[in-house]
């Protein structure tokens, strides 16, 4: 079989979190339940590494501000890690060439993670800091979920990660108001803030 939907399933989830990808894949294939999973991924150096940055983002990614903050620093790191994972997967498997595995799992990682960062900035415009825990824990069980689902049936989880991504491009198409709005508040009070301090002036 084709490993394809894998790719383009690690590579959605890789948008999302990546140090949970390869996380998962890595202790899926060292314990023997995945033959699709390169040895790359199973190297405990990597285990721990992704496990460590693992536990970072699940902190920082449920704090209003520090999650955008997160996700701005990632925006090369989480389709970097996808396209890598993604060419790994496809050196495991020979069924589709690297550079062509890399191509899908890259881009298919980018366009996640902007659905990913503009949905947080459009709920960071919310004054309780509830929604971004509860979205976050969404997020990171919704990617357990699917990356564990894709091990034993590939093909059904690509359709479901394909129809999430096409959910949340719908969503951040509405929420693009949202976010605008809540860019011009906070230039304003920068803004603002400079001008207090040079009417001030010094001492």
């Amino acid at each position: 079989m084709s490993v394809l939907p894998l790719v383009f399933t690690s590579g959605w989830a890789s948008g999302i979190n990546a140090y949970a990808v390869i996380l998962l894949l890595g202790i899926f294939g060292a314990t023997g339940l995945s033959d699709e999973v390169p040895e790359a991924l199973q190297r405990p150096d990597v285990l721990i590494a992704a496990g460590v940055l693992f536990l970072c983002e699940a902190v920082a990614d449920k704090i209003p501000y520090v999650d955008s903050a997160w996700d701005a620093v990632h925006t090369v790191i989480r389709p970097v890690s996808g396209a890598v994972v993604a060419a790994l997967l496809a050196g495991q498997s020979g069924s589709v060439p690297e550079l062509a595995a890399g191509a899908v799992g890259g881009s298919t990682a980018l366009v996640s993670h902007l659905v990913k960062a503009g949905t947080r900035m459009a709920v960071n415009t919310s004054p309780e800091p509830f929604s971004n825990v509860v979205v976050s824990l969404a997020e990171d069980l919704g990617v357990a979920a699917i990356i564990t689902f894709a091990i034993f049936h590939p093909v059904a989880a690509a359709v479901i990660a394909g129809a999430l991504l096409l959910a949340g491009l719908l969503l951040l198409y509405f929420l693009i108001a949202r976010i605008r709005g809540f860019l011009r508040r906070r230039a304003e009070r920068r803004a603002e803030k400079r001008l207090a301090q040079s009417t001030a002036g010094p001492g």
